[in-house]
């Protein structure tokens, strides 16, 4: 109830600040602008470095949180990145508000970073997906949840996801912040992604579990498909493939 409560100046700024309806408005020339095209969705898991990243390259591709930091690599630069964890947005900042793509990063952090666009996160204590991203969604505890909400609301027919390993080495309080203590961050592409010292938000599967079914569900309801190529995924969500075959 707290929570909501605290919430309730974010959410009156939402829909009523001159920032808001800006905000909104930016977001609405992204509804349906990939109609039936197909989303590829990297999380961030060490799987996702055994991409063949040549398989991407001039496909329409979404990713999350500080994924950015691998963009040298790559030989193309995603279409899309979103980000709405706090404490992430929080200590790097500055790096999301001068990414060269459109960025979208939670709207409680709009004071601190600037040339990017804004979601806006749900607590109902009934969650559902949100087909329309100009509303309020839930993301169950997961960026993943509001990225496949957002590609919905953007038109996409398909989205494929990569790096979804669903699976984290430090253990403890689903939910609670705390100070990474590890040399290496192990469950991550790099051993850097969070370094040592930094404050994070233990995962919450089941949490996110349930975001995930309620994605797949609302999908499939319309004729689309959500589909899991990762290598080696615990989640048991989503149809598995391989994505050579796709």
């Amino acid at each position: 109830m707290n929570r909501r409560l605290r919430e309730l100046p974010h959410y009156f700024a939402w829909y009523w600040s001159s920032l808001g309806k800006r905000n909104q408005h930016q977001l609405e020339q992204f509804r349906n602008i990939h109609a039936g095209e197909t989303l590829y969705l990297l999380a961030n898991g060490p799987s996702i470095n055994l991409t063949p990243w040549n398989r991407l390259k001039g496909e329409r591709v979404m990713c999350m949180n500080r994924f950015y930091i691998k963009f040298p690599e790559l030989e193309f630069t995603p279409d899309y990145l979103v980000c709405i964890e706090e404490t992430v947005l929080n200590r790097f900042s500055k790096d999301f508000g001068q990414l060269k793509l459109p960025v979208f990063v939670n709207w409680r952090c709009r004071t601190h970073i600037k040339n990017v666009l804004y979601l806006k996160e749900s607590f109902d204590i009934h969650p559902k997906f949100q087909p329309d991203i100009i509303h309020p969604a839930n993301a169950c505890g997961t960026v993943t949840c509001m990225c496949l909400q957002l590609a919905y609301f953007m038109g996409f027919q398909r989205v494929v996801l990569l790096g979804l390993d669903h699976s984290f080495k430090e253990q403890g309080l689903a939910g609670k912040t705390v100070v990474r203590t590890d040399e290496k961050d192990e469950s991550h592409f790099d051993p850097n992604y969070f370094p040592k010292g930094m404050k994070w938000v233990m995962p919450d599967l089941v949490k996110s579990e349930l975001g995930y079914a309620m994605a797949r569900d609302h999908y499939a309801q319309n004729q689309r498909s959500i589909l899991d190529a990762t290598e080696g995924g615990k989640c048991t969500i989503f149809e598995k493939v391989k994505l050579e075959n796709l």
